[in-house]
């Protein structure tokens, strides 16, 4: 297809990338998942890597070869100058390229479990920064899967998909129901279950022996991890602090769970 050189910014075709949110991507109009936003040409070129489909590009005119080359001649690519594509998506592209992406469909939760050995769960995590860091964390250090509640930030959203560096589009996730159908699941598939959390119980990750098939529990910064989720745990860990300071982030823990459990 021909590259479109932008003139109007009311060309209905501009819509994915008119100032929308990403509860309106994921409502989007044609299409059976929604839509998410890919932001340069490495996280564009990871989520053409997992099977994922551009609907169209958003490139400034400098990267439209690069465009080109990953998606081919069949995508719209619509190019303009940096000032009018910042005026269209209310952010400067200073990556150079946008893609509005297809969301697949989510995996089902027993198939991610059949041969994993080390999977993430992520109880209310609202604020996508953590969730992007965690699954960077995820993918460099090594999990097989993640998991995220219901109230969890969708790994989806713009700002998680960039702070991933594009991992969230690789490592493997859906979503999970509520923790009674959770720990019935996990069971079955032979998982033990530790959450990570500040509790007078709480096994030191230096000493805790980690079982073949590990779930390990992440909640939100401030709240920590709800009644259920450390109902539902076979065991309490944390991770041992000094100088007073009592946790980490929880992006941080995260990656140092993951290292010990390696």
């Amino acid at each position: 297809m021909t590259v479109v050189e932008i003139t109007d910014l009311s060309d209905p075709r501009l819509a994915d990338y008119s100032h929308q949110t990403d509860v309106a991507l994921k409502k989007a109009r044609g299409t059976e998942h929604g839509l998410y936003i890919a932001e340069s040409a490495l996280v564009l070129q990871r989520a053409l890597a997992a099977g994922h489909r551009p609907r169209s590009v958003l490139a400034l005119g400098n990267t439209v070869d690069e465009a080109r080359a990953l998606v081919g001649e069949d995508v719209p690519i619509f190019s303009g100058p940096s000032e009018l594509l910042e005026e269209l998506t209310g952010y400067l592209l200073h990556r150079g390229l946008i893609a509005a992406m297809h969301r697949p469909a989510l995996p089902s939760a027993p198939a991610l479990l059949e041969h994993a050995r080390r999977v993430i769960i992520l109880e209310n995590v609202a604020d996508p920064t953590n969730v992007g860091a965690i699954f960077r964390s995820v993918a460099a250090i090594g999990a097989d899967a993640v998991f995220v509640t219901p109230r969890c930030s969708d790994p989806f959203y713009r700002r998680a998909i960039r702070v991933s560096m594009g991992t969230v589009l690789q490592v493997p996730w859906t979503r999970l129901g509520d923790w009674p159908s959770t720990r019935k699941l996990l069971a079955t598939a032979g998982f033990q279950v530790a959450a990570l959390a500040l509790s007078a119980d709480a096994v030191s990750l230096r000493d805790f022996a980690a079982p073949e098939r590990l779930a390990l529990v992440l909640g939100a910064e401030g709240e920590g991890l709800t009644a259920d989720a450390l109902a539902s745990a076979d065991t309490v860990v944390q991770i041992p602090m000094a100088h007073g300071i009592d946790s980490l982030n929880v992006a941080a823990t995260a990656a140092v769970a993951m290292w010990a459990l390696a």
